[in-house]
């Protein structure tokens, strides 16, 4: 059976598993034990089981996925981030759109702390969307600035996409995170352009704040957010100037945050307990996606698909851009059915190739992979950011009305991947090669 057969199948059976509701994990490890038993031999399916495993848990860089997801749970539990929304609130109140402007910002803040984009979108979905529901919002924006601002924290360190997309296209983990500032940054200002839009277009969506604040209150609610930023900054600032590896910056950022809580007197042993066993549940689901993918490249590998992708490249010499583009509208149609991860693991083992074969910028093309899958977060059918929001404010909003609003989202996001696209260096690290489609 020729390589193309074979992965084909594979994918059908995996599409096939994953819409009767078998968990991605599960359903990886399956199909690749069993193609690579058919391919070869039972017996180098066993071997397979018994190696990738422990070569998958000794990677050394994969110990910054636990290590970030601690540090997030420990700020969000030991109330690091409880004051984001109030401060940003006093600032920004009286832009149009204030409250939602507002809620970019403090979301945008709060992802980057916590690093997860489900758990950032239904803390504010607490937090923020009453308060805006309350000041006569319409319920679209309200929710819908929510489920878009969960997004940025998959660009701004820390990002578990990253250290994943790095550890499997062993692309140096610190220099994917620098990458993702300006792009997470920029998602961020499109957003509240797409917010003060729309509220001049049309004001009764968001009707503008009456109260003032004084500069002495707005200066004072900053002495309560300020460990955010100083956390961000530790992790930051240690990978940028080469003062700790992407690694060593996540047990860094969980030993700073545990000082800050403890400093603050927030720190107790139910709050240090939770903040494990949060770490450990989702460490656990990514580390068994991440090792039915380990599984899937190898069969991908013993299926020949990966030689026979780079000569066919070879010969055809396509335009990247048109990758690029398939790229996009795979990540697009993908995304309205399974969760970011699983998008990434299943489709790397396919399109890894094609970007070595046309020697692509690696990190640029990471950054355009990692954007893509926030994308799925609230694209439709299942817009899993979308249906967090839902989940948490129950029958008082209706999901279309969720949907409707995250549309506008979408069209900044079609600006923001157009200018990643055509001005690569905004999404690469000034100390690598001025980056190109074909690097």
């Amino acid at each position: 059976m020729d390589p193309f057969t074979s992965t084909a199948i594979a994918v059908a059976a995996l599409f096939f598993l994953l819409a009767v509701r078998m968990p991605i994990a599960l359903a990886l490890a399956l199909l690749s034990c069993i193609g690579i038993a058919i391919l070869r031999s039972p017996r180098a399916a066993w071997s397979s089981m018994a190696s990738i495993p422990y070569d998958f848990a000794a990677h050394w860089s994969l110990s910054a996925i636990p290590m970030f997801l601690l540090m997030g749970a420990l700020a969000h539990r030991g109330g690091l981030t409880s004051t984001l929304f109030e401060a940003a609130k006093i600032w920004l109140s009286r832009l149009p759109g204030g409250l939602a402007v507002a809620t970019n910002v403090a979301t945008a803040m709060f992802a980057s702390a916590s690093g997860s984009s489900i758990a950032t979108t239904a803390a504010m979905s607490r937090l923020a969307a009453p308060e805006m529901l309350r000041a006569g919002y319409s319920p679209s924006l309200a929710t819908s600035v929510i489920a878009a601002s969960g997004t940025i924290g998959a660009l701004i360190p820390p990002s578990i996409a990253f250290v994943i997309y790095g550890w499997y296209t062993e692309q140096p983990i610190g220099e994917l995170l620098i990458a993702g500032i300006i792009p997470g940054l920029l998602t961020a200002l499109c957003y509240i352009a797409i917010i003060i839009g729309r509220v001049l277009l049309n004001p009764e969506i968001a009707p503008r704040v009456d109260t003032r604040y004084s500069w002495r209150e707005k200066f004072a609610v900053l002495g309560k957010i300020w460990p955010v930023p100083l956390l961000i900054l530790t992790v930051i600032g240690s990978i940028f100037t080469g003062f700790a590896t992407a690694t060593e910056s996540a047990a860094l950022g969980s030993i700073a945050t545990l000082l800050l809580c403890l400093l603050r007197g927030t720190l107790n042993f139910s709050v240090i307990r939770d903040s494990l066993l949060d770490a450990l549940k989702s460490s656990a689901t990514i580390f068994f996606i991440a090792l039915g993918a380990a599984l899937f490249t190898k069969f991908i590998a013993i299926t020949g698909l990966p030689a026979e992708v780079g000569t066919l490249i070879v010969e055809l010499d396509p335009d990247p851009l048109v990758i690029i583009l398939i790229m996009i509208g795979m990540y697009l149609v993908l995304g309205m059915f399974l969760d970011p991860i699983g998008i990434m693991l299943i489709t790397l083992p396919i399109l890894l190739p094609v970007f070595t074969a046309l020697d692509m910028n690696l990190i640029w093309v990471g950054v355009l992979v990692v954007k893509m899958i926030e994308i799925g977060l609230l694209t439709p059918p299942v817009g899993l950011n979308v249906f967090v929001v839902k989940s948490v404010l129950g029958d008082q909003i209706a999901l279309m009305d969720i949907f409707k609003g995250v549309t506008w989202f979408l069209l900044a996001e079609v600006v923001i991947m157009a200018l990643l696209i055509t001005f690569p260096e905004l999404s690469v690290n000034r100390r690598v090669k001025r980056c190109q489609i074909a690097a």
